[in-house]
């Protein structure tokens, strides 16, 4: 049964939530904190449905959060896996280049590494060779060791396991309704909360909107899907990115080492706007209101042309299909044939956050709070392998604006 009161309540039990509710737990130790999720289990969107992979943090100029916090939590994510016996695999990512026009970019992503103290190296076509011999790439490349691989799954349930220990009451199957005098409503009932931190991933722009904020923010879901290999394809020995457009906020289409000891690869991701914000498979979860404001915002993108967005849609109804993610991942590693790829993964939804005011997606860490309320309004990747330094960051955010309180009162 939901609580009547807490100090603290969490809205979202993805990653971001759990390590929320751990941090304030372990700052406040004599306060209460209950997570709202709305599924019967944790990490059943975003989080779960995560490609696994830990990023370094070299894509982010250094004047961002994403760059500030990347490293620290990779860092801290690998030893909590080691630390808990979670899968781990230390398998590193080649980032290379199609063609002569993909150097420079090359070039950009060594010197923002060095701006934040990421360790990469510059790899010669020979050298590339040896360390991945199926990698194709154009004169040189750029080799992160620090680029990891975990279990999604298995990294949450651990995180809900080490929730249960600390006290925190994690409510699952229980939604938020909304905010009233009374308090939180949930369909459990109503909660007098005394903060609320949304962490609500596709929602967290709603639940903010309840409490005053998010007033130029509007959450543009998109969807992700991967191919992956049969039994007994040939694997690959690290990861394998393309030179992104550092312009927009997706990394394109890779080909990504999956656990398991045999090197196995999926390809992907698509990265197809979605019309409502649960648009993972079929016709389940559809919502006619939010189809129709999603789509709405989305044709005024397309006339706009906002932020290339036409650009952007042509490129991925290219690789929307199996062919086509196919045919981009063979430019990155020889051997990749449609015949190895004829499953697809489970479909995950990014909550990417929209300027409707400047017409522009956010490519950092967004949030807005008081001393009531706190909203995480953009965490989008690298928000997994963030998770434990974001958290930390955000609750010291979270301290600072109740602590103002405080000390007036």
């Amino acid at each position: 049964m939901a609580p009547r009161t807490t100090d603290f309540l969490v809205v979202g039990g993805g990653i971001l939530g759990l390590t929320l509710a751990l941090e304030l737990k372990r700052r406040h130790g004599d306060c209460s904190v209950t997570l709202l999720e709305k599924e019967p289990a944790c990490g059943l969107h975003a989080s779960g449905r995560n490609s696994g992979v830990l990023h370094a943090g070299f894509y982010y100029t250094a004047d961002t959060l994403k760059a500030r916090l990347t490293r620290e939590g990779n860092r801290r994510l690998a030893a909590y896996c080691v630390e808990r016996g979670l899968p781990l695999d230390r398998c590193g990512k080649l980032v290379v280049a199609r063609d002569a026009a993909d150097l420079p970019g090359l070039d950009e992503l060594q010197r923002r590494g060095r701006a934040t103290g990421v360790p990469l190296e510059m790899l010669s076509a020979d050298d590339v060779r040896r360390l991945e011999p199926r990698a194709r790439t154009h004169e040189r490349a750029l080799f992160s060791p620090r680029t990891a691989t975990v279990q999604p799954t298995e990294v949450v349930a651990s995180l809900v396991a080490d929730a249960g220990a600390a006290d925190i009451a994690v409510l699952t199957g229980v939604a938020y309704r909304g905010r009233g005098r009374g308090g939180v409503f949930t369909s459990a009932g109503t909660i007098d909360a005394g903060y609320l931190v949304n962490a609500a991933g596709l929602y967290a722009d709603r639940v903010a909107r309840d409490y005053g904020f998010s007033e130029r923010y509007r959450i543009l879901p998109f969807r992700g899907r991967y191919l992956l290999a049969e039994p007994g394809a040939p694997g690959v020995r690290t990861h394998v990115y393309p030179v992104p457009a550092l312009a927009n906020p997706f990394l394109g289409v890779h080909v990504t080492r999956r656990l398991g000891g045999d090197g196995a690869v999926k390809i992907g991701p698509t990265a197809a706007p979605a019309l409502w914000r649960e648009q993972y498979d079929g016709w389940r979860n559809f919502r006619l209101d939010e189809c129709l404001t999603i789509a709405a915002r989305e044709l005024g993108m397309l006339w706009r042309d906002d932020f290339g967005f036409r650009r952007l849609a042509l490129a991925e109804l290219r690789t929307h299909g199996r062919r086509g993610l196919v045919r981009r991942a063979a430019g990155l590693v020889d051997g990749i044939h449609p015949a190895a790829f004829r499953r697809w993964g489970s479909t995950g939804i990014r909550a990417q956050l929209l300027d409707v005011r400047e017409h522009r997606l956010e490519m950092d860490f967004r949030y807005e709070g008081d001393d009531r309320s706190f909203h995480v309004l953009n965490a989008v990747s690298p928000a997994f392998t963030c998770a434990f330094s974001l958290a930390a960051y955000l609750v010291q955010r979270i301290g600072e604006r109740l602590h103002v309180v405080a000390a007036a009162s």
